[in-house]
C-alpha cells in the first residue's frame, strides 16, 4: 500500500515471496505485470484473490517504444516518480552490485558517470 491505500497498479521485477503481498496491495480490478523473477520464478497464488478482486495479470518482457515514450512523459510531468533506492558514481560499480545483489531495498539502484556525479545525486 502507498500511505495505506491500495493501488491500480504493480510492475514487478522481482517475484518470490514479495507477490502475494503485492496482489494484496492492488485495489479491486487492479493490474499487476510482471518482467522478472529476480528472487524466484515460483510464487503462491491464493486464486481467490485473483478473482475476488478480479485482477488482471500479465507478463511483459519488453515495452514499445509508444509506451516507454509514455512513461517518460508521466515522469517529466511529475505524474509518478520512480522510486529510488541509491546512487552510485561509475567508479563505485562494484558497491553498487554487491547492493543490487543483497536484495535488501527497495526502488532502483542508478551507476551515474562520475562526472556527471555529486553528492546531490547520492541517496
Amino acid at each position: 500500500m502507498m500511505g495505506g491505500r491500495p493501488v491500480d497498479v504493480v510492475a514487478d521485477l522481482v517475484g518470490g515471496a514479495w507477490f502475494a503481498n503485492l496482489l494484496n496491495v492492488l485495489k479491486p480490478e487492479g493490474r499487476y505485470t510482471t518482467a522478472g523473477a529476480i528472487a524466484g520464478p515460483v510464487v503462491q497464488l491464493d486464486l481467490r484473490t485473483m478473482y475476488l478482486k478480479q485482477l488482471q495479470l500479465n507478463g511483459s518482457s519488453q515495452g514499445t517504444r509508444a509506451a516507454f515514450a509514455r512513461v517518460l512523459d508521466y515522469i517529466r510531468r511529475g505524474a509518478i516518480k520512480p522510486v529510488l533506492a541509491a546512487t552510485y558514481p561509475l567508479s563505485q560499480f562494484h558497491e553498487a552490485q554487491r547492493r543490487f545483489m543483497s536484495k535488501s531495498f527497495v526502488g532502483n539502484i542508478v551507476a551515474i558517470p562520475d562526472r556527471h556525479y555529486s553528492n546531490e545525486c547520492a541517496a
